[in-house]
């Protein structure tokens, strides 16, 4: 398929494609890999996906947007320790050293189980014993739905369970436009709804 489409640049990523497959492809075309572990990241590969693709201007004033946005976010305060689940059976968490983590802390939140790799596995007796206050069950990749907030209160009853847009806390493109006005109303929410600890 990519072969048919004779491209003459293929972007990928560090996370989302396997090295086996980029290596191969590198062979043939010119491709250029991004790791974006932070919002810094992200805004770099803006830059430089601008300036490859001769649209850097326009690429520079997505940048200029989103660091303005971001300005905006005002994370809670004191933190609250927070479990960001984004599978079932077996349940997987976020870990540290991703992007998603990222967002979580410039939130706020901080992540019970940033210690761990990125994407671990996590027991009910684990998450009791991390003990978070609030319980984030992403949209993606796994669609965590508001039939499985009972699953979680169960093991963790003291705790807040939400579900989440996981574009929202992932998508690290142009889509973060639209993340801070979601990221900031859902802030407001859970110190609405916390229980008091």
């Amino acid at each position: 398929m990519i072969d048919q489409l004779a491209p003459d640049l293929i972007i990928g990523n560090k996370e989302e494609n396997y090295q086996e497959g980029i290596e191969a492809l590198a062979q043939k075309y010119p491709v250029w890999m991004s790791d974006i572990l932070t919002l810094e990241d992200s805004l770099q590969m803006m830059a430089w996906v601008g300036e490859i693709t001769n649209t850097a201007t326009k690429a520079q004033e997505l940048v200029s947007q989103l660091q303005e946005h971001f300005l905006q976010l005002h994370p809670i305060s004191p933190r609250i320790r927070t479990a960001y689940f984004i599978w079932r059976k077996p349940y997987m968490a976020v870990g540290g050293e991703n992007f998603i983590d990222h967002v979580l802390a410039r939130c706020g939140l901080e992540n019970v189980v940033a210690d761990m790799p990125r994407y671990p596995v996590i027991t009910p007796e684990l998450l009791q014993e991390r003990a978070p206050q609030l319980i984030l069950l992403s949209s993606e990749p796994y669609p965590f739905q508001e039939r499985h907030l009972a699953e979680f209160q169960q093991i963790c009853p003291d705790a807040l369970v939400k579900v989440v847009d996981g574009e929202m806390f992932s998508w690290y493109g142009s889509r973060l436009l639209h993340s801070v006005p979601y990221l900031q109303d859902l802030l407001r929410q859970v110190q609405q709804d916390l229980p008091p600890q």
